[in-house]
């Protein structure tokens, strides 16, 4: 069974190329939880030899995006609701804890600020006309970059990792959702004016209204599908 969206890569960069082009397709929701596939089925569909595929599957693997399945090949790694809630505590206190040491920021240059300002004004735009798919990519740009200010690679791949993780378990439940105007968090260009001003007191009240804000919005949309799904049983069940 072909991957959905898969193209032909180039043959340079080879594992890079492939495994940015499955996490986007799960970032997407095309591949969804669960779905299994080998080495074999994923070479044929981009053209390449296995090598670069096994590598590319084994980097989603250690970013915990695929699971590898003994004599079976690969599967997307099915997140739950309480592994959603670890990972925005984890974040909230890792980001907390970056912008309440300014001192440390050496690496806010004009140019980083303005690149920060543009993906904030991206992001916020997609935010308010609900547009998912732009939404993804520019806030995960926004917040590796502002994080990056602190100038620490390990703090800004370890919060990258936790943010893509979220979004994967976050997007099925989002794209249920017939019109995602007004639900989203918008306040990116609001905190990049408490960074760019050296507050981190508003720093701080900003990322938790965001985690706030988008917790309890993924929590209501999974209380509802869990609810629909136990109505669906009941009716089933019923005589």
């Amino acid at each position: 069974m072909p991957v959905p969206g898969a193209s032909p890569v180039k043959r340079n960069t080879l594992r890079q190329q492939i495994a940015d082009a499955l996490c986007d397709e799960v970032l997407a929701g095309r591949l969804l939880a669960g779905r299994q596939f080998t080495v074999k089925e994923i070479a044929q569909q981009y053209g390449v030899s296995a090598t670069p595929v096994r590598e590319a599957l084994l980097d989603l693997c250690s970013q915990g995006l695929l699971d590898v399945e003994e004599h079976r090949g690969f599967r997307v790694h099915d997140f739950t609701i309480d592994d959603f809630r670890h990972m925005v505590d984890a974040r909230t206190m890792v980001v907390e804890g970056v912008f309440r040491h300014y001192v440390e920021l050496k690496t806010m240059t004009p140019q980083a600020l303005a690149s920060v300002r543009r993906r904030a004004e991206e992001a916020e735009r997609a935010a308010r006309s609900g547009d998912l798919d732009i939404l993804i990519g520019y806030d995960l740009r926004f917040w590796r970059e502002i994080c990056g200010l602190v100038g620490n690679p390990y703090v800004s791949d370890f919060l990258q990792r936790l943010r893509v993780q979220t979004w994967v378990f976050t997007v099925p439940y989002l794209r249920r959702v017939p019109d995602l105007r007004g639900q989203l968090w918008t306040g990116h260009s609001e905190l990049t004016a408490a960074v760019t001003r050296g507050d981190p007191h508003d720093s701080e009240r900003l990322i938790g209204a965001y985690n706030t804000h988008f917790r309890a919005l993924i929590e209501r949309l999974v209380e509802r599908e869990e609810s629909r799904a136990q109505n669906r049983t009941s009716e089933v069940n019923s005589p």
